[in-house]
């Protein structure tokens, strides 16, 4: 109860949702800025201690509101698996093998990374997924977010948030214009469970075949929605165990027999 009555923290939070829906999504170039990553920079901005306009109770026990602002939004995902049925099942094998990826690149790939450049437990939280709100989720109600895996999700979610559009729109961009790669085929790279990062790098691919955009949009659509959905259940089951246990095995050879 006592972080219902923390009105500070809901008064605030009413003023920056409200500022940031005023100012709108946003494009530069190619790159679409959406009213999350004001939140997040406005957010940021307030909660630094040197301004002491929120203190360290706030924080927490904003904190704890958003681990139940979490479970909704899950909650919703889960429900809404049974309207698009169709769709993920008109989407064939190809769209389910895009979560190899996942699994390739922020596991076997960033995670002995995230090792060798010193990080702790905070590399599993960091490299099993693509760090969006449902893996957060995920990490909140395994580990809790004041965990070094939730310090590590949560740190791979704001530099998803503040540089995941700009670099997947550049990539993206880059891509496409080397013309190696069929553009259905980045359609379905681009959806990779976050929206904000899905349009960031459809812009550029839409732009550069503007007589198939709307396959292209449909691809991609598709892919976001097998990795929002279906993959937060890759995520539970395997992605995370998996993560935990590639993090202790490589810990276990690095460490030094005792004499």
């Amino acid at each position: 109860m006592e972080i219902l009555r923390d009105y500070k923290v809901h008064i605030l939070a009413l003023l920056i949702v409200l500022v940031c829906e005023l100012i709108g999504k946003q494009t530069l170039w190619v790159v679409t800025v959406y009213p999350m990553l004001y939140a997040m920079i406005i957010g940021g901005f307030f909660s630094l201690p040197k301004f002491k306009i929120l203190a360290t109770k706030n924080m927490n026990n904003a904190s704890s509101i958003m681990l139940i602002a979490l479970m909704l939004l899950v909650a919703k995902l889960g429900v809404s698996v049974g309207p698009k049925i169709d769709e993920i099942l008109n989407a064939k094998l190809a769209l389910i093998f895009q979560e190899i990826g996942h699994f390739a690149g922020t596991i076997l790939l960033g995670l002995p990374l995230a090792v060798m450049l010193g990080m702790g437990r905070e590399a599993v939280g960091a490299t099993y997924s693509v760090a969006r709100e449902p893996n957060i989720a995920i990490v909140a109600d395994k580990y809790g977010l004041d965990s070094p895996e939730g310090r590590g999700v949560m740190a791979m979610y704001v530099c998803g948030t503040l540089y995941g559009a700009i670099w997947m729109s550049i990539l993206a961009s880059a891509i496409a214009h080397l013309n190696i790669i069929h553009p259905y085929a980045l359609a379905m790279g681009a959806g990779v469970g976050s929206g904000s990062m899905m349009a960031a790098s459809l812009a550029p691919i839409s732009d550069l075949y503007p007589q198939i955009s709307e396959e292209i949009k449909a691809y991609a659509t598709a892919a976001n929605l097998m990795s929002s959905i279906l993959g937060i259940y890759i995520y539970i089951l395997f992605s995370l165990p998996f993560a935990s246990f590639l993090y202790n095995l490589i810990t276990r050879r690095h460490k030094k027999p005792e004499a």
